[in-house]
């Protein structure tokens, strides 16, 4: 049957082909879960982990920003020891109550010294960490409470592959086209703007 025959031929794929030796060795790789069920925030962890061991830089790509003093504080030392930290958020929101949560913490990580950007073609939905060409991380893990303590999560690890270069310049070509918010525009806010932001923040938990 013509039509079958032209379909590609899978068996080349199988597992019998190949041999260790065969096989090019590039970086590791780890795909990794989290669970609420656990009481092992692994996700978090892994983003604590990336921000404390980051000597040069790390860059993150987040949809929501709704972090607690932990996180908070580990980005701010990682500036402190000379780190170049940049976040990356939506310039256009999916969740317009996320999106002033989201923008609250600016002010304070600005004026600590980590660049914030909004991507002014829309919406970001990637969940990426990169780090000093060594470490990357992707996976569906948004830096807020429900993903790093109440929802089934997953991710994949990298160490040292050549798809830590690819992420980085993506993350860069990202920037591009993003504005950068500088401390003057979380500065000059309403009375009520602070007030709405402050009040969403302690309901941040369920957002």
């Amino acid at each position: 049957n013509a039509s079958l025959n032209s379909f590609e031929d899978y068996d080349k794929y199988h597992p019998r082909h190949y041999s260790v030796d065969k096989i090019r060795l590039d970086g590791y790789i780890l795909p990794y879960g989290d669970s609420p069920l656990d009481n092992k925030p692994v996700g978090k962890n892994v983003y604590l982990n990336m921000i404390n061991q980051a000597q040069k830089y790390i860059y993150i790509n987040t949809p929501y920003l709704i972090i607690n003093d932990e996180l908070k504080n580990a980005l701010c030392l990682a500036v402190q020891r000379g780190v170049d930290v940049r976040i990356i958020t939506p310039g256009i929101p999916d969740k317009k109550l996320v999106y002033k949560v989201t923008r609250s913490y600016y002010e304070i990580l600005i004026n600590e010294g980590v660049k914030i950007y909004e991507y002014t073609p829309g919406f970001i939905h990637e969940k990426v960490f990169v780090c000093d060409d060594v470490i990357a991380t992707v996976g569906t893990i948004n830096m807020d409470y429900r993903s790093l303590y109440l929802h089934y999560e997953c991710g994949v690890w990298m160490f040292r592959t050549n798809a830590i270069e690819q992420i980085k310049k993506d993350a860069l070509a990202t920037i591009k086209d993003s504005r950068t918010i500088t401390l003057e525009q979380c500065i000059h806010r309403s009375w009520g703007e602070q007030t709405i932001r402050g009040i969403l923040r302690l309901f941040a938990p369920l957002l």
